[in-house]
């Protein structure tokens, strides 16, 4: 009992690290480190952009990659990706296609409309000649006006803005470049994913190793448990939604469903949905004469309903097995991310909470207990605990 009770003590002795000035001052150059590295990220946020975005992409595609060249036995990695880019730029083509055709045809509609309502209203089927008739009508005044030093005024303060769109046009092509980049980065990173993925231990030292190899395990098991748990919640919402409005014979059901369904890999981005909602159901009312608030709230209606779906059974049945986290967790975590590092920190968002979930539960409240040597798992081939 003696030796029990004095191993017991020594246990609880040795469980118990007291904090040494070298133990703080380790402590404050990591947290200064951490700091340091989001202010970097943070200022090189538009050159490492096309970088994180590539590597989304190419964690997202390596099973198709690897499926293309195992499964169907092409002949190499080079050839294989190109494969898997071009089936999916052929399913981005098929969505677009369901959703852009009945855009159109839903905005031709709405210039017969318009047409229709200015002769109804203006008793003219002609605009030009309209506005050619309201131009020698007013012409005194338009000519005073052009003489004003009002419109000199105005042309000043419009020239700066003319010079932004241009400089907003640069932008867009310089993000046309920016995109063919990340596609560069996403083919060269698929092409040594494996090795990238299992030596990128070695840039720590040896003896933290094992640290960091648990951690990257538990977030890779997080990030895969999300990626399903979210595409079947967005899957099944898309199906629910184009029920729902072909019930209320709601224009664009198939296209407006699959927007939302898109929309909803991100939790709850769904609802800017609502804005092509009330101008389709704008529509609607033009065209058929009904009362655009029925419409518009019969389609609020199929929202709240759904809504009320997915958070009462699919969400808790899908997401609850998937990872053990609220949603409401997930939305917070993108809020606060994305407010620290902007559009970079929306797509590390979710990796960076796993990692400080799973370390919490492992390190902190030690809610799951460290793996034993049997069943950790292994390091890279070569590498020395």
């Amino acid at each position: 009992m003696a030796q029990e009770s004095s191993k017991t003590t020594k246990d609880q002795t040795s469980a118990y690290t007291p904090i040494t000035f070298d133990r703080f001052i380790r402590w404050t150059l990591t947290a200064l480190g951490i700091v340091v590295v989001f202010l970097i990220v943070n200022y090189l946020s538009s050159v490492l952009l096309p970088f994180f975005v590539a590597w989304l992409f190419a964690y997202l595609l390596y099973p198709i990659v690897k499926f293309v060249q195992y499964k169907l036995h092409v002949p190499t990695r080079p050839l294989s990706i190109i494969v898997t880019m071009i089936f999916v730029f052929a399913i981005i083509a098929g969505i677009i296609y369901l959703i852009i055709p009945p855009m159109i045809d839903e905005f031709n509609r709405f210039t017969v409309v318009l047409t229709k309502f200015l002769h109804e209203t203006t008793g003219s089927n002609n605009i030009s000649r309209m506005v050619k008739e309201w131009i020698i009508e007013n012409q005194g005044q338009i000519e005073h006006f052009l003489k004003s030093p009002d419109f000199s005024n105005a042309i000043k303060t419009a020239m700066p803005k003319v010079f932004s769109v241009v400089g907003q046009t640069a932008s867009v092509v310089i993000s046309i470049i920016a995109s063919c980049i990340t596609l560069l980065y996403m083919f060269f990173i698929l092409m040594d994913y494996e090795y990238l993925t299992e030596n990128w231990i070695r840039i720590f030292p040896k003896k933290s190793r094992p640290f960091w190899h648990e951690l990257a395990g538990d977030v890779e098991n997080a990030l895969n448990s999300y990626i399903r748990g979210q595409g079947t919640v967005a899957l099944i919402m898309a199906i629910l939604f184009c029920i729902g409005f072909s019930i209320i014979g709601f224009p664009m059901a198939i296209g407006l469903a699959i927007l939302i369904g898109i929309l909803d890999l991100v939790p709850y981005l769904h609802t800017f949905a609502l804005i092509p909602t009330a101008f389709l159901a704008g529509l609607k009312a033009a065209d058929t004469g009904q009362n655009f608030w029925i419409i518009f709230g019969s389609a609020v209606l199929v929202f709240i309903v759904v809504q009320i779906i997915i958070d009462m059974i699919v969400t808790p049945k899908v997401m609850g097995k998937a990872m053990g986290l609220n949603p409401a967790i997930l939305l917070l975590s993108l809020s606060v991310w994305g407010a620290l590092l902007g559009f970079i920190g929306l797509i590390i968002a979710l990796p960076l909470t796993t990692l400080i979930i799973a370390y919490w539960k492992r390190y902190v409240t030690k809610e799951e207990e460290k793996p034993n040597s049997d069943s950790s798992p292994s390091l890279p081939k070569g590498e020395d605990v």
